[in-house]
Parts: C-alpha cells; sequence; structure tokens
C-alpha cells in the first residue's frame, strides 16, 4: 500500500506539471518541445527526471542496445509517453503498456498535449500496479528475458 501511495503522488505532481505546461504552452506545438517542457516543469517540482531514456530489447539470444527511447522516465518508476496527435488511438496506450513491460515499471502516463483540455488527453497504463486489478489486458508473454529492471 505504501509502494502505491508513493506512485500515485508521483503520477499527481506529473499530471500537474502538465496542466501547467500546456496552460502555458496551449495545444499546436511538436512533441519534442512539450517533452522539454514537462522535464523541465517535473524538475522544478523535485522529482528525478530522465530524457530519452534508452529501452534495450532482447530477444531469444540477440539483444538490441537501444530499440526504443521512453520519452520521460520518472523517480526510476513511472514512464511518460508524450504525444501531439489530434486523438489518442488504442495502440498508443498498448505502446505505452509494452514498454512498461519491457523496463519493469509499474505504471505510466500518456499525455497527448493536442488535447483542448489536457485532462482529456490524460491516460494511466499500469503492469502489475501494486494492490491494484487495474490493467489493460495482456498481450502473449515475451519469450525472452527483455529487459530486467530500469532502476538498475
Amino acid at each position: 500500500m505504501e509502494e502505491r501511495r508513493r506512485l500515485d503522488g508521483i503520477t499527481e505532481t506529473i499530471i500537474g506539471a502538465a496542466i501547467e505546461v500546456h496552460r502555458v504552452l496551449g495545444p499546436g506545438l511538436l512533441e519534442s518541445a512539450y517533452e522539454a517542457c514537462l522535464a523541465c516543469e517535473i524538475k522544478a517540482r523535485g522529482l528525478a527526471v530522465e530524457r530519452q531514456m534508452p529501452l534495450p530489447l532482447a530477444y531469444r539470444d540477440m539483444r538490441l542496445e537501444c530499440a526504443y527511447r521512453l520519452d520521460l522516465v520518472v523517480d526510476g518508476s513511472v514512464v511518460i509517453e508524450v504525444k501531439a496527435v489530434e486523438q489518442l488511438a488504442r495502440i498508443h496506450s498498448v505502446q505505452l503498456l509494452s514498454y512498461l513491460k519491457l523496463a519493469g515499471c509499474p505504471v505510466g502516463l500518456l499525455i497527448n498535449f493536442h488535447a483542448y483540455v489536457l485532462k482529456n488527453g490524460i491516460r494511466r497504463v499500469v503492469n502489475g500496479y501494486p494492490d491494484s486489478t487495474e490493467s489493460l489486458p495482456s498481450p502473449r508473454p515475451l519469450r525472452s528475458s527483455a529487459f530486467s529492471a530500469l532502476k538498475g
């Protein structure tokens, strides 16, 4: 229950930071601009944030060191996928869930800064969230030992 409260506090802080960035900038910019400004706002609120973190992928005997890049990782626990699209699609949530599984992180936020009202552009995605059954349907289990832990 303590871990869940910690994660809830982090996501609450992130959402507040995202709302501030959206309030100041509004919709219509590139994802990279929102990502940089959101990272700055999250840091200003006292959380550790990493941008464009490489995410390796292991498949059988092959390892791709930088198969993907995570937009933002906050306190080594929460992955943020920044979007600037007309509307979020189901595939965006599935993509984030895949990232969470590969990274071994429990929760992620999908934030679409092109939403007129930002709260309508935020989706929370969970992967084995503490004390919760909340989750998207799981894809087939990975047959490899994909990226064991981000927090290393």
